[in-house]
């Protein structure tokens, strides 16, 4: 064993938590793994917990711990190393003093670190230690998302960072797309919406900033940016243009595209969409999972009547099955379920989406083009001469497509399509509106679905409290005199909430809601027979989910209307 090796060894028996079978385990380890450190290797094949771990190995090398959670570093320190030397040694300058600047490190064998800070700080370096994953939030938390990079760009004077946004030139522009800084922040801030789970990214440009914000669980969150960033928005918004083949000369105009790119091995899609506003382009970016697992129909959360209604009805041999809610609230995951559901050998599904959201294979998916024609009601007139046995329409907008979705269903055909209306009784309303005849809608439609969806309350941390009984005015009484409400950890951010759960309202077509809507009566009336029959409202549905402790009380009531 060399030197190194029996200094290790020795740190190691002397910290107390490990065995002489788990030292060894871990040196071996350590040498069959190459580049590993000897910390990650104590992590990963000690079988101790890295803040156990790095509080007894402090007590012997003389360093403190720090609880990053719960303390801050000072603004003199953070100012005293560059975010370059900050990222190179994976370290958060936390306090400095007369004697010397101290840094939190999840490391304590790196001695190179120190050296090397110390040349970059121009004083002492002491060393604290708090867990790999700590150091790294606070790091982004008080750097910002992509700081060295920003940090390069701005030592380049190929960078115009003037205030003026029109100042940069096409030729400057594609001469910065290759260039490393400016791609590799692109892609940290990409990369970061993935690994949050983020489906929007909104790059806005403010009077005095340049606001980057995370939709997650269809909530923004603001995310931790380098505040000399608004002066280097030109570049950034100019190389999102570029690699969504836009025109980077054209600020006037509002433009959409695509981006192509692969995260962690998967292949994501990008829609592009730009708005000029006062100080800037706005740019907002819809992430996709290209292809992948869909969700099981039984995963989606239908309670047993709805999903027996539900069941029944897609595996008709005709009809239209309507789902129903506002932009982002799980429609196109439900109708993307109930296809996987009913794609076999011997059905023909045909698709016509605007856009495509996920690639399936076993059905023929057609993507809009409305600049060359290519309309719903054009896809679906072709669609009935290719032999369908399902149709799937991404939305109804219009009397043509309606009445062409209506007579293929007439005609032997299922159809599945969407509707944005508030609740399930108010498609047909709206289907009258559009001019179809009720005695159609009565005939073609079998079933419509309507949805929301809510935050999932975190498994880790949510609590038990008292149901306060102002909130719960259903005739039926509570099922618990308990409910669960967040509370915010790590795990979920300190939201208190992780995931997002559908609920829905399901309306079967009888004869009863069959003579309802010939005779032209309201939402109002076809809900409340609806109800008569079994039918559950989103907030009962809502009610249910709370007292299975999936999501919380002021959840159900942000997301469901009063009925």
């Amino acid at each position: 064993m060399n030197e190194s090796g029996s200094l290790a060894t020795m740190i190691l028996k002397s910290a107390g938590v490990y065995s002489d079978e788990a030292v060894s385990r871990i040196l071996s380890s350590r040498a069959a793994n190459a580049g590993m450190g000897l910390a990650e290797a104590a992590v990963k094949f000690g079988g101790v917990r890295e803040r156990e771990f790095l509080a007894a190995v402090g007590r012997v090398l003389g360093m403190n711990t720090v609880d990053l959670e719960r303390q801050s570093p000072s603004p003199e320190a953070l100012q005293k190393l560059p975010a370059s030397a900050v990222y190179q040694f994976n370290v958060l300058p936390f306090s400095l003093d007369a004697d010397a600047l101290t840094v939190v490190s999840s490391d304590p064998f790196d001695t190179a670190a120190a050296d090397g800070l110390r040349l970059v700080a121009g004083c002492r370096v002491r060393t604290a230690l708090a867990p790999k994953e700590e150091v790294e939030k606070a790091v982004k938390k008080f750097y910002g998302v992509g700081a060295e990079a920003i940090e390069k760009m701005l030592e380049d004077d190929r960078y115009d960072v003037s205030e003026d946004f029109g100042a940069m030139t096409k030729i400057d522009v594609n001469e910065m797309g290759e260039e490393a800084s400016i791609v590799r922040f692109v892609n940290q801030i990409i990369a970061e919406a993935d690994r949050q789970g983020a489906t929007d990214i909104h790059i806005e440009p403010q009077e005095t900033e340049l606001r980057i914000r995370y939709r997650i669980d269809g909530m923004l969150h603001k995310v931790d940016v380098p505040p000399q960033l608004n002066r280097l928005k030109s570049a950034i918004i100019s190389r999102i243009k570029v690699m969504a083949n836009l025109d980077i000369a054209e600020k006037r105009l509002p433009m959409d595209g695509r981006i192509g790119i692969r995260i962690a091995g998967q292949d994501i899609d990008i829609r592009v969409s730009t708005m000029p506003a006062a100080y800037g382009e706005s740019i907002s970016l819809r992430l996709l999972a290209k292809s992948g697992s869909f969700v099981k129909m039984q995963d989606l959360g239908f309670n047993e009547r709805d999903f027996a209604v539900v069941d029944k009805i897609i595996h008709r041999p005709n009809g239209i099955f309507l789902v129903t809610g506002p932009t982002g609230s799980g429609k196109s995951t439900s109708l993307y379920s109930f296809l996987s559901e009913v794609n076999k050998i011997d059905v023909r599904i045909m698709t016509a989406e605007d856009p495509i959201e996920y690639h399936m294979a076993g059905i023929n998916q057609v993507q809009m083009q409305s600049e060359i024609g290519m309309t719903f009601a054009r896809a679906l007139r072709a669609f009935l001469r290719q032999d369908p046995d399902i149709i799937m329409v991404g939305e109804i907008r219009d009397r043509e497509t309606a009445e062409i979705a209506i007579n293929a269903s007439l005609t032997g055909h299922m159809v599945f399509s969407t509707l944005h209306t508030n609740d399930a009784a108010g498609a047909f309303p709206r289907l009258i509106d559009m001019g179809v005849e009720p005695f159609l809608i009565a005939s073609a439609v079998a079933g419509v679905m309507g949805q929301r969806l809510c935050r999932r309350l975190c498994p880790e941390c949510r609590r038990e409290v008292p149901l306060d009984r102002k909130y719960y005015n259903l005739d039926t009484p509570p099922e618990k005199e308990t409910v669960f409400e967040p509370n915010g950890c790590e795990k979920c951010s300190k939201t208190g909430y992780r995931g997002r759960r559908a609920l829905f309202e399901v309306l079967e077509v009888d004869e009863d809601i069959e003579g309802a809507i010939v005779r032209r009566e309201n939402a109002t009336q076809i809900r409340n027979l609806s109800l008569s029959k079994g039918m559950k409202t989103l907030r009962e549905d809502g009610w249910a989910k709370v007292f299975a402790g999936v999501t919380s009380v002021k959840e159900i009531l942000r997301v469901t209307e009063e009925q």
